[in-house]
């Protein structure tokens, strides 16, 4: 096993450093956005615009990988993420920041991709269970102590906007200088939503609502916790303590559903994590405490969610359709989130700051009644399940990975 990390140990390290440095990034812009007296539903607009951009890599970025190889993809698409970072502190106005955070969702796209598809290739049958699980701990570690470094400097300056093109620019040097050799290039899919809807009802529907609220929550849940009277350190201890409940919750609820049906489960956490939401909505203005134990279980309910569905979308999926049934949720998870990080903003903007998790929560809800009403409606006649696969913050980049060419081994 130390033998199958360490041939890969290059790819996690620059993994770690991309991820710490995006992870402060999302974070700072929602603060300084709110800071700078952008309205809110401008601020959910950037998040969108990112989303968008991170589609748009993805159906983009594998004729550039194709076309130049990884390392040279890798390097020009992490030169630009690194040149937007700092561009955001000389044109500060709407139009500029959206069209930056679309650039740099474009270019996460195919830095994930990249990143993903090199380490998943690397992987045999027989190990891969355990190397994901620890890319999944360097994803969720890296992003925790990327808004951990929000508290380093004041979001109102320049500082901070170096440090994140500091930190992506380091990332190109593990994978410049790497021996590992570099994958099969990329192929992309047909996708068919109407037939993985009629496959996988809960899958297709589950991707979409939990993109409608996942979105919402990244983008706009730091602008919530400056808006009940928090300063800069509590948004970034806060976003941290809520990666840290995913990571927590992330196996445990993955093992639940490999054992029973995962509509249950998917039920389950859906009540729970709406339940979560609406104490965050009515108590976090009230103490500290109260913010951060409920954002804990919060992140800890609705982020695993959408790995869930995914895999439930697998277990239906025929053979020969991996590759279109991930394909289908990444749209589908992709649109979901260009429109959730708006409507959340919009919530906000219109009532009040707790609008946020109110609106999340009626999203899992419906969540869980839609399930609810699947599982009467077709009961499970699944006996052989695939693995579930946890998912990192953004559940964009875990599930294109399997658009990737089937690995060897």
């Amino acid at each position: 096993m130390f033998r199958s990390i360490s041939s890969i140990g290059s790819l996690l390290i620059a993994a770690a450093i991309l991820y710490a440095g995006n992870g402060l990034q999302s974070t700072l812009l929602a603060v300084r956005a709110d800071l700078e007296g952008f309205p809110t539903a401008v601020i959910g607009g950037l998040t969108s615009a990112y989303f968008a951009g991170f589609i748009l890599g993805c159906r983009f970025v594998p004729g550039m990988i194709k076309n130049v190889g990884h390392i040279r993809a890798f390097v020009a698409l992490a030169s630009i993420a690194s040149s937007s970072a700092l561009a955001h502190v000389l044109f500060v106005d709407l139009v500029s920041w959206a069209f930056l955070r679309f650039v740099t969702g474009f270019s996460f796209a195919g830095l994930t991709m990249v990143l993903e598809s090199w380490i998943n290739e690397r992987a045999t049958n027989a190990n891969r269970g355990k190397i994901l699980s620890v890319y999944r701990m360097v994803d969720l570690g890296s992003v925790t102590i990327g808004n951990l470094l929000l508290a380093v400097s004041a979001p109102s300056g320049f500082k901070l906007f170096v440090l994140v093109s500091i930190l992506i620019s380091i990332a190109l040097v593990p994978v410049a200088l790497t021996k590992t050799s570099s994958p099969a290039p990329l192929e992309t899919a047909k996708l068919d939503i109407r037939e993985l809807y009629r496959v996988s009802p809960v899958g297709a529907v589950g991707a979409m609502l939990t993109g409608l609220a996942n979105a919402a929550f990244w983008g706009m849940a730091p602008v919530f916790v400056q808006k009940v009277g928090y300063g800069s350190a509590m948004v970034a201890v806060f976003m941290s303590t809520a990666i840290i409940g995913a990571g927590l919750f992330q196996f445990p609820m993955g093992t639940l559903s490999d054992r029973i049906d995962r509509r249950y489960v998917i039920i389950g956490a859906s009540v729970a994590g709406a339940v979560a939401a609406i104490l965050l909505a009515s108590f976090a203005g009230i103490s500290q405490s109260a913010l951060l134990v409920f954002g804990f279980f919060f992140g800890g309910l609705i982020i695993p969610t959408f790995g869930i569905c995914a895999a439930h979308a697998n277990d239906h999926a025929a053979v020969g359709k991996a590759v279109a049934t991930s394909g289908g949720l990444l749209l589908l998870h992709g649109l979901g989130s260009v429109f959730g990080a708006l409507a959340g903003a919009l919530a906000m903007s219109v009532f009040h700051p707790a609008a946020l998790f109110w609106y999340i929560a009626a999203i899992y809800l419906l969540l869980a009644v839609f399930s609810i009403l699947r599982v009467g409606l077709r009961p499970s006649t699944i006996t052989k399940k695939m693995p579930y696969i946890p998912v990192p913050k953004s559940p964009l980049t875990r599930v294109y990975k399997k658009l990737a060419k089937t690995p060897k081994g």
